[in-house]
């Protein structure tokens, strides 16, 4: 286990992917775990990808990080786009994967040049839609 200090590698398909995402728009979101001391990508959804596929890609006792393309209409009636990060921690993962999560998150989020909010949720309710729409506007 790598300590706080030194955090986790991120494999270079994490950035490749979320340059996809950002610059090229080939998928709605990134979810990505920590395996082996390395943070990767676990799942990517489509640019048609709803907000439901994405919520499903969370599981329930286990921590994960995620990028998702949000498109939204202002009350200027402007077409826009945020990049939210999400990390996922429910309290029913472990103690030990959460510490690893929590001190890694950081690092993690600084490889990602282009977030524009960032959440922060141990419920799925932390991250519903519309908190989503809120945080955006």
């Amino acid at each position: 286990m790598a300590n706080a200090a030194s955090g986790m590698a991120v494999h270079d398909d994490c950035k490749l992917k979320f340059q996809e995402l950002k610059s090229k728009r080939n998928y709605r979101y990134v979810v990505f775990k920590i395996e082996e001391q390395q943070v990767v990508v676990e799942k990517l959804g489509g640019p048609t990808a709803s907000y439901e596929d994405f919520m499903a890609c969370f599981p329930p006792n286990e921590c994960r990080y995620a990028v998702y393309d949000f498109d939204f209409t202002t009350n200027e009636n402007c077409q826009k786009s945020k990049i939210f990060f999400i990390a996922w921690s429910p309290d029913s993962s472990a103690v030990r994967m959460k510490m690893v999560y929590a001190s890694s998150k950081d690092r993690f989020k600084r490889e990602l040049d282009g977030i524009q909010v960032d959440m922060q949720a141990t419920d799925p309710s932390e991250m519903s839609l519309d908190l989503v729409k809120a945080r955006a506007m």
